[in-house]
């Protein structure tokens, strides 16, 4: 089935340029002008990724993803012209999968849409039976669920795979290159900064104290590692 992606920006320019591009990469491409009818679009049609810029007139960027979190999952890029550090730690937070700052080559963009495409698209299929289980956690890699206690965690695609690959190798350092290649795919070309955000949102999830992690630990000035206890 052919690729769709949804485009919701308010420059016709950007978005008649962009389109070309995707069409000729096979992309079916949608568009919206404007927050409300991108919100509309991404939760009524089939959407396999969103590029959606921050300053939409109506609802922003940030918005329409708090909203679209809410119920989906699909993979989005954001789009801004700004580019100060805050702007991206909000995207991220809210549950952006990648961040493009204003101007950007299209061909980058087109890239970067293959690549999240390709690690979204990455999820083994139900039937593996891998069952990770730790002192207090269990990770059902066949059916993507995690359990803490017995309550069953709400992860994005992106967490889970995140915490994933910690789990699967104990006590292994993971520097945050380490981890943008194994998560996000060889090509991922974002910030570093994504991996700190999606760690802190996991430990909220869990439940973990950074400064005494049941799960997730800081190695200072390398990255993180996993440290439950196998059960």
């Amino acid at each position: 089935m052919q690729r769709r992606v949804l485009i919701v920006d308010d420059e016709r320019d950007l978005r008649s340029m962009l389109s070309s591009y995707l069409a000729a990469d096979g992309f079916e491409v949608i568009e919206a002008a404007d927050g409300e009818k991108g919100l509309h679009l991404a939760l009524t049609r089939r959407v396999d990724l969103v590029v959606l810029d921050v300053g939409l007139p109506g609802i922003d960027g940030f918005e329409v993803l708090r909203r679209l979190r809410s119920s989906s999952e699909v993979p989005v890029i954001m789009l801004t012209a700004r580019v100060e550090e805050v702007d991206r730690v909000v995207g991220l937070t809210v549950g952006a999968d990648d961040y493009v700052s204003k101007p950007f080559s299209p061909r980058e963009l087109v890239a970067r849409i293959g690549a999240v495409l390709r690690r979204t698209s990455n999820a083994p299929e139900p039937g593996g039976g891998e069952l990770l289980e730790f002192e207090g956690l269990a990770i059902d890699v066949s059916s993507r669920e995690v359990s803490l206690g017995e309550q069953l965690l709400d992860l994005s695609a992106l967490e889970f795979d995140l915490l994933l690959a910690l789990a699967r190798a104990p006590r292994r350092v993971f520097s945050r290159e380490l981890l943008m290649e194994e998560v996000w795919g060889w090509d991922y070309v974002g910030v570093d900064r994504a991996v700190d955000v999606h760690i802190s949102n996991l430990r909220k999830l869990l439940g973990d104290d950074p400064l005494d992690p049941s799960f997730i630990a800081t190695v200072r000035g390398v990255g993180y590692k996993f440290v439950g206890v196998k059960r």
